[in-house]
């Protein structure tokens, strides 16, 4: 394959528009994965002159919706020790808004949810990216927040487009050899009108649980095998209340919970049979000012501490995990973080935690664990992810 023209490295992004029926959408991406087959639509980045394949480095990325003072942007940062060194070309300009983002478990493909659509970059050996698919996106859904499944199988995304009381699942099988998405949909109907904030499947594969706001969760049971998401059990949250941020711990035992409103705070529940969910004792746990603004939970990688990102605050509160699930400050909790901190995320080796504000103040912060003081957070570096204001959105690492 020829060289990458400097506009190619520059990683334009080319939007197309969203049609307004879904069956409308799905022809488009029918058509488009019918022409895949077709020489340059979409070049894995294992390919002659993709420019990437597996890589074992330890690299950052940042969504900036930032339209003000520069165009939205996507930019990559490799963790050091204690460091964040910008890749090559990064940021990289988009003509589309991004708004979430997820790195396939071969750390290979890094997939893009915009305004227009979902696009698909190659992650290079040095963590620099290159666009695929010819710059068109892969799928055409408008998502809230995606996730992958632990085998690289399924990209599920839970998708912005709602109805009085239901909404919709997208999901893609993820060609392995190629990285192109095919797509399927699971439609749900709930009580209450559901505010599609964040998807998460379980360490396990067995549960996807969506966050929908004010609507709770659902907890679906998942086959990996044919991404069937035959049913769901829909979990409302306590009155004043709403839920925008999970995690589940690698055992699949406990479910996180970023609460926002009055008596908001991180809620944990214990997960049972069939998904049910259990309060455990003395949640939810308080974690900023009230009203609470939380808007995302990460655990250490020893599933031994979680960290909650407290927007209202501009702080990060962390808890030592106990006995059945209780929770404990930890030393020094909270921590400062930038202006409406909205997306924590750890690096690959687990070493660090690192912190995404989208009030900036900065727009990234990388925090090591203090050696005397068990989970407790010590800034290392910061960064600007752009040119200020960014109003950096969303945050993936590596694995």
């Amino acid at each position: 394959m020829a060289e990458m023209t400097e506009r190619q490295r520059q990683v334009d992004a080319v939007p197309i528009r969203v049609a307004s029926a879904r069956s409308v959408s799905l022809l488009v991406i029918a058509i488009l994965l019918f022409a895949s087959g077709c020489s340059g639509f979409f070049v894995y980045p294992g390919s002659t002159g993709g420019g990437g394949g597996n890589t074992t480095g330890d690299y950052v990325y940042v969504a900036n919706s930032s339209a003000t003072s520069s165009n939205p942007s996507l930019a990559g940062f490799a963790v050091g020790t204690g460091t964040l060194t910008a890749v090559a070309n990064s940021p990289y300009t988009l003509t589309v808004t991004p708004v979430a983002l997820a790195v396939n478990p071969a750390n290979s493909v890094l997939y893009v949810a915009t305004n227009s659509g979902i696009y698909a970059y190659a992650i290079q050996s040095t963590g620099a990216l290159s666009v695929l698919n010819s710059g068109s996106p892969v799928a055409t859904a408008l998502v809230a927040s995606m996730d992958i499944s632990p085998d690289g199988q399924w990209l599920l995304a839970l998708d912005k487009t709602v109805s009085a009381n239901g909404g919709a699942i997208d999901e893609y099988r993820i060609n392995t050899s190629t990285g192109a998405l095919t797509p399927q949909t699971f439609t749900y109907t709930i009580s209450g009108t559901p505010n599609p904030l964040a998807i998460k499947i379980s360490s396990n594969a067995q549960f996807v649980f969506a966050a929908l706001g004010t609507a709770g969760e659902l907890v679906l049971p998942f086959n990996t095998a044919s991404g069937a998401l035959t049913s769901y059990t829909q979990f409302a949250p306590p009155p004043g209340t709403s839920d925008s941020a999970l995690a589940v711990d690698a055992s699949a035992a406990y479910l996180y919970i970023a609460r926002s409103g009055t008596n908001g705070g991180l809620a944990v529940y214990a997960i049972g049979s069939g998904g049910a969910l259990a309060a455990v004792s003395g949640s939810p746990f308080a974690a900023s000012k009230q009203p609470a603004v939380e808007r995302s939970v990460v655990l250490n990688k020893a599933g031994t501490a979680v960290y909650i990102a407290n927007a209202s605050d501009g702080t990060i509160s962390g808890f030592s995990i106990g006995t059945l699930g209780a929770l404990t400050p930890l030393g020094g909790s909270p921590y400062t973080a930038g202006s409406q901190v909205t997306a924590l995320s750890l690096d690959n080796s687990g070493n660090y935690l690192l912190s995404l504000a989208q009030g900036g103040s900065p727009d990234l912060a990388l925090y090591s664990f203090d050696a005397t003081t068990t989970g407790k957070l010590n800034l290392a570096a910061s960064t600007a992810t752009g040119t200020d204001p960014t109003l950096a959105v969303a945050i993936a690492a590596t694995h």
